[in-house]
């Protein structure tokens, strides 16, 4: 895995309330990967993270959204969290960042809670994925495909259910990150995929 990133940067969005797990191991498999990660949020400074229901750490933000251009990036994660992607959620500018990789088609990878931020930004009508089971009903609602899986990967989108998923999560975020933009106007699943879907 070492420098298949070389060369790609990548955003990590997130902001107060994210799941500490869900933001520091895609950045630590990101960044043994090659990749230049930054962490940005709506504000400067820190971020705190959740264990659970506990306080965690606090992460450093590399960079405000307001700095930001989502087209210097090559790929973007959305860490979990109850609270993270609610906040998110109500930002405009932290949707209109996210729209930009869904409408270039950039590999997208988001778990457990994070794929709330992507009904609002419009990245999920008519993707395969996977999530918290209580979102569930937001996202079939909003016209995805949910599916129980540790990780769902549809053109260039990568889900995960929960922070025992992220050693899945984090190889096949790699996996897309490393492919580049898919066009997922032709979108197909691999014999594969069909075979792992459930009945």
């Amino acid at each position: 895995m070492a420098q298949k990133l070389a060369g790609k940067t990548v955003a990590v969005l997130a902001t107060d309330g994210f799941e500490q797990s869900e933001l520091t191991e895609p950045l630590k498999a990101l960044r043994e990967a090659g990749a230049q990660a930054h962490v940005i949020a709506p504000k400067a400074g820190e971020i705190q993270g959740m264990q659970h229901d506990q306080k965690g750490d606090k992460v450093k933000v590399d960079k405000p959204l307001s700095e930001v251009d989502a087209g210097e990036y090559d790929a973007l994660v959305l860490p979990g969290g109850v609270a993270n992607p609610d906040n998110l959620r109500i930002e405009r500018e932290a949707i209109a960042f996210i729209r930009r990789f869904v409408e270039d088609e950039k590999p997208i990878a988001a778990i457990c809670h994070g794929p709330w931020t992507l009904i609002d930004a419009g990245g999920v009508e008519g993707r395969r994925m996977t999530s918290w089971p209580s979102l569930k009903a937001d996202l079939k609602n909003a016209g995805a495909e949910w599916v129980d899986a540790e990780v769902v990967v549809d053109g260039g989108l990568v889900t995960s259910r929960k922070p025992d998923d992220l050693p899945a999560f984090c190889a096949k975020m790699i996996e897309e990150i490393a492919e580049g933009p898919h066009d997922n106007r032709a979108r197909s699943f691999t014999g594969a995929e069909r075979e792992s879907r459930p009945n």
